[in-house]
């Protein structure tokens, strides 16, 4: 196909330090101008806009997806290939995503000189892989010069270019066991929502045999930093950072800043515009603001703004606490003096974190302090930094958490710092779930003149005391001196509902560990036990 005679736009390439010293060092190639606007005319001149108000319009290009394309198709080598073998493209909601992973498959297919191609769109399910496929399929029966040169098939979400043997189709979703593709391009929509990496690992390599194969994901961001995405967006920031770590690799990330969840920026147009090229075209800023308006009323909400609409990796999938509230509530401990002190004791199994939560009622102005205290077995400590991706050792040398000898979690030690903890700080209560090792270190403690109680961690007894520290929170009625494994265990706590509409942390759905605020729940349970009658406390069983 032809390319059209205007001239190649100038302000394409968002250009960075590392970019240009790469250039210069030849690590990476200049953009070929030429190239560039071979492809920025193909999606100007040849696509059409399929929906809503631009449908039927001319596709124009926004700067963003000039940036995009540019780098992936104008950066070529000596021999005339493409520079880059694998992209990932990170962006909000909103952008324009699915039609430009849409003019990217048809211009592979057609344009991009590549004989008997093999273009493959793919996502966590088929009907996801569709979306692209049907913006593809409306782009090319709006194009007068696509229609007559392709093939759509429906009934096989296929479109076929005759004159070169090639093809675009959806994978279906039992795709990593196919074996024998001869991949061009593979097209990954929405990276994030994949279960697991089978079909990235088995697609992945499948273009060894071409010329200049091309892996591009489009995505926003995630949850889950042990995913396939996680990967592909820290391989990405590296890229970014230092283009000669993977010369072949190119990266390109619209995000507002990790911090903007704990500052209260995400509030503001500034770090709107940041994470949304788009603004203004796709969507207005009208409709943003209404959104951040919304989001101010709960956490969960406030977790999907910040995902959806600023593509901000947050720490599990429903966020609990608010980020601002929690890090309002970081100030100093007031003294405990002769106040009462109840805690909760959370024994995970006898190789991970153990947490005590430390809970100290003000009555002066209903508010709350707590301190908490963690352990963990010592030659576990570098294995669990590595697996759950945080530095436990670094805590360590800080002293936020303790360690017990060996690779299991030390009773003896444990007790005896427990038992201390509670003389110190005049504990009138200590609440724990019986289960794993909680019966053998109750009576241990009870020996010692602690009062233990025994508390389960289910929904009807874990709703009250979890509602209770949130609605402080909101209040800004708690402090917790900002401990970081503290604060860390609230950016990670999800909760899970049970029949009965009670709420509880789930260690399930969390994504990572959340063992001081199941801890501080029991804690809570356990003063508000001692403030009602028995009778009014049924959960609690004593010892």
């Amino acid at each position: 196909m032809g390319r059209s005679k205007k001239s190649p736009p100038t302000n394409w390439q968002i250009s960075s330090p590392a970019i240009k010293a790469a250039e210069k060092a030849g690590i990476i190639p200049k953009i070929d101008e030429g190239r560039a606007a071979q492809v920025f005319d193909f999606f100007e001149s040849i696509l059409r806009h399929s929906k809503g108000q631009t449908a039927g319009k001319p596709f124009t290009l926004m700067p963003w997806q000039k940036n995009v394309l540019g780098n992936l198709f104008g950066r070529v080598k000596p021999d005339k290939t493409r520079q880059a073998r694998v992209g990932y493209i990170e962006l909000p909601k909103k952008q324009g995503k699915s039609t430009t992973l849409a003019g990217i498959a048809l211009y592979g297919l057609v344009a991009d000189g590549e004989q008997g191609a093999e273009i493959y769109g793919a996502a966590c399910d088929r009907e996801q892989a569709g979306i692209i496929y049907r913006e593809a399929a409306a782009m090319v029966r709006s194009s007068p010069a696509l229609s007559r040169v392709l093939e759509v098939i429906d009934s096989r979400k296929t479109i076929i270019h005759k004159a070169s043997n090639s093809f675009y189709r959806v994978l279906s979703a039992d795709a990593f066991r196919a074996e024998g593709l001869n991949i061009h391009m593979l097209l990954f929509d929405e990276l994030h929502a994949q279960r697991d990496r089978r079909l990235w690992d088995a697609l992945r390599y499948g273009g060894a045999a071409r010329r200049q194969p091309l892996i591009l994901s489009i995505t926003t961001a995630g949850y889950d930093r042990k995913s396939i995405c996680w990967e592909q967006h820290a391989y990405a920031e590296k890229c970014i950072a230092d283009p000669a770590f993977d010369p072949t690799f190119y990266g390109c990330i619209y995000a507002a800043p990790p911090e903007c969840a704990v500052d209260g920026s995400w509030k503001t147009p500034k770090v709107w515009k940041i994470a949304n090229p788009s603004l203004g075209e796709t969507i207005t800023e009208e409709s943003f603001a209404a959104d951040a308006r919304e989001a101010e009323q709960s956490p969960t909400k406030l977790n999907s703004f910040l995902r959806y609409r600023l593509n901000v990796w947050t720490t599990q999938d429903t966020r609990f606490f608010k980020p601002d509230a929690w890090a309002a509530c970081g100030g100093p401990l007031r003294e405990f003096g002769d106040r009462p002190v109840y805690a909760g004791l959370d024994l995970a199994s006898t190789y991970d974190l153990t947490a005590l939560v430390l809970v100290c009622p003000d009555p002066e102005d209903n508010s709350l302090d707590i301190l908490p205290f963690f352990w963990i077995p010592e030659s576990n400590a570098a294995e669990r930094s590595h697996r759950d991706k945080v530095d436990y050792l670094g805590w360590i040398r800080d002293g936020h958490i303790r360690v017990t000898d060996g690779n299991v979690t030390d009773y003896t030690v444990l007790h005896r710092d427990i038992a201390a903890i509670c003389q110190q700080y005049n504990v009138r209560r200590l609440a724990v779930d019986l289960k794993f090792n909680g019966q053998m270190l109750a009576n241990m403690l009870q020996g010692d003149g602690v009062d233990v109680v025994g508390y389960p961690q289910g929904g009807r007894a874990m709703s009250a005391p979890l509602k209770t520290l949130e609605n402080l929170v909101l209040a800004g009625k708690v402090r917790h001196a900002g401990q970081p494994v503290f604060s860390w265990n609230a950016s990670n706590c999800a909760v899970a509902e049970d029949r009965h509409g009670n709420i509880y942390p789930s260690k399930v759905k969390s994504t990572e560990r959340i063992d001081g605020i199941v801890a501080c729940c029991e804690g809570i349970a356990a003063w508000m036990g001692a403030e009602q009658q028995p009778s009014g406390t049924p959960e609690i069983f004593f010892i």
